[in-house]
């Protein structure tokens, strides 16, 4: 899946039996065709380290949109939390509860769940609005959820 970083919209997504380039590069081809390609170069393209990712057919397509490459330093999962977050929410609120016996299947369910997801879930991360809504949008969208933790006022080392 390809979801924009600001919005949380799912732009592109494939379904394939392996993790092959070119599954990911029709991913990214639908997302792409969904701007105008003078609007890429200002687009930041982040992923983890994966081969497909890697690859000359993957980087050469993001090339030829002037789409600047991001990449996970380490395996970590923190390094890539939307995407992270997006595939949980995908996996848990709209696959979990489906039984899938074919691609062609997966293919259809993955379609509704996306769809779904962008056009009827609202998020807090988005001003409460479905991720379609705050992708048509533009500016800052406001927050509306806390952090766990206070910011520190300048006290370092403070022991008690």
């Amino acid at each position: 899946m390809v979801t924009d970083a600001y919005s949380k919209r799912i732009m592109g997504y494939s379904v394939a039996p392996t993790l092959g380039a070119i599954h990911c590069k029709a991913a990214l081809e639908m997302a792409l065709k969904k701007i105008k390609k003078r609007t890429a170069k200002a687009l930041i393209h982040h992923s983890d380290r994966g081969l497909q990712y890697c690859s000359a057919i993957y980087i050469g397509l993001l090339d030829n949109y002037h789409v600047q490459i991001s990449m996970t330093e380490t395996g970590d999962p923190l390094e890539n939390p939307i995407a992270e977050r997006v595939n949980g929410i995908l996996k848990n609120e709209y696959l979990a509860h489906k039984a899938v016996y074919s691609l062609a299947q997966a293919e259809l369910v993955l379609e509704q769940a996306v769809f779904l997801y962008n056009y009827k879930r609202p998020h807090l991360s988005c001003d409460m609005l479905v991720p379609d809504q705050a992708h048509q949008g533009e500016g800052k969208l406001k927050r509306r959820w806390k952090n766990y933790y206070p910011k520190r006022q300048g006290k370092v080392g403070v022991n008690s």
